[in-house]
């Protein structure tokens, strides 16, 4: 039973988004999949840290989520900024119990035991947040990740956190996620929404005693990551 994470899948097999116009992207989607099925099993869970698709509807999400309801093990969601599909908790279990996607579930204020681990997290937001509103969603976001992680940490299991922003990026902290990190214990944290050129200013490697890891697909060469 082995734990992966990948992030920003960037799927459009709905909608006409198609990410193959960027560099290094050709054919990701089947080469997401080969990989997908070379290194992870049925027994397995895959963490997906946010974006996962380009949908602007939950109905328009149906054949992107068929594609990864149809790949090897469980997978875990969490919000990204381009998921505008996401809707209520309950809204989403109701559709993927209604079209059978049995192996897809959320991580929304909630945490998931995984053998001797537990995945917590939650999208996260920018590090500069400084408008009223930025702040108030940032506020939003620590509130959830600390109920995420205290959800993990009733289970016994040592929490392991992935955030669709990264806590930290280019010499700037995202002061509030880090220390709900850093007041929790954690010690390894995976993250997304970097892609491109902008990875090389990704924080990579132990930051004040945490273990921090870009996922972003492009990044890992559209390769899960393997976690525990």
């Amino acid at each position: 039973m082995a734990l992966f994470g990948i992030s920003d899948l960037h799927l459009s097999l709905g909608c006409d988004k198609p990410m193959d116009v960027f560099p290094g992207w050709k054919d990701y989607v089947a080469r997401l999949e080969k990989n997908w099925r070379a290194m992870v099993s049925e027994e397995d869970t895959v963490v997906i840290g946010g974006d996962i698709s380009w949908a602007l509807k939950l109905e328009e999400t149906e054949e992107d989520f068929a594609f990864l309801h149809g790949l090897p093990g469980k997978k875990l969601f969490l919000k990204g900024n381009h998921d505008l599909w996401w809707s209520t908790a309950r809204k989403l279990h109701n559709w993927f119990e209604e079209k059978g996607f049995s192996s897809l579930e959320l991580i929304f204020n909630s945490a998931a035991p995984v053998g001797d681990r537990c995945v917590c997290g939650t999208r996260g937001w920018f590090y500069d947040a400084e408008s009223d509103q930025d702040k108030k969603v940032l506020n939003r976001e620590v509130g959830r990740l600390t109920a995420s992680i205290e959800a993990g940490l009733k289970t016994g299991l040592e929490p392991v956190v992935f955030l669709h922003y990264p806590p930290v990026y280019h010499g700037q902290v995202c002061t509030e996620i880090l220390e709900v990190l850093k007041k929790y214990g954690i010690q390894r944290c995976y993250y997304g929404h970097i892609h491109g050129s902008g990875a090389k200013y990704a924080e990579t490697g132990e930051f004040q005693g945490i273990q921090l890891r870009l996922i972003a697909c492009d990044y890992t060469g559209f390769r899960p990551v393997l976690i525990r």
